[in-house]
This record gives C-alpha cells, structure tokens and sequence, in this order.
C-alpha cells in the first residue's frame, strides 16, 4: 500500500529555515519523481518542488528551497531558507505511481512574526 507521510512543518519567523520530510512507503521512491506542492488557505494548489532525473522548482522558491532524497530512508526532503510570510502553506507530498496519484496528508508552515 503506497503511503506519503509528511512532517516538519511548524511556526517559524520570517528568515527562518525548517526542512520537511516526506516518508514514503509501499514502493521505491527513487524510481519515481517526488513532488512538494503547496496550498495556501483561499488560494489553488501549487508546484513547489520537484526531483526526478533532475530538479526543478517554482519561480517564488528558487535559490531558497532546496528538493533532495535520501533513498535509503525512502524519504524526500524539502529544505525551505529565507522564509517569507507568504510561504505560509499546507505542504503536500505527491507522487505518480503505476498511473495513480498519491498524496501525503500534507503539513502546516507558518511564517509568522
């Protein structure tokens, strides 16, 4: 059974760092491409962060988050620096395998003052 288990998310202030994780079970996660997406409360989902033959990232992060794995934990990790207000956001953890969409149950930053 696949399953994405995220965490790491909590209060920072505006500056700050926090590194999220993304457990992943049930397949190989270094087989597939991982993706970090982000909601922020009214607003649509979107694209953070994705590592697969090669990383890409969303314009607002770029040169401040940073998308990695570590295969033997079967974990990706999302390593957010110079966090702004407007990074605040559920972050989810996404997946295609074998043509279904799985999500994490996400995890909640805040950066806030």
């Amino acid at each position: 059974q696949v399953q994405l288990v995220e965490s790491g998310g909590g209060l920072v202030q505006p500056g700050g760092s926090l590194r999220l994780s993304c457990a992943a079970s049930g397949f190989t996660a270094s087989g597939y491409a991982m993706t970090w997406y982000r909601q922020a409360p009214g607003k649509e989902r979107e694209l953070v962060a994705t590592i697969g033959g090669s990383t890409k990232y969303a314009d607002s992060v770029k040169g401040r988050f940073t998308i990695s794995r570590d295969n033997g934990k079967n974990t990706v990790y999302l390593q957010m620096n110079s966090l702004k207000p407007e990074d605040t956001a559920v972050y989810y953890c996404y997946v295609r395998y074998v043509l279904v969409e799985y999500w994490g149950k996400g995890t909640l930053v805040t950066v806030s003052s």
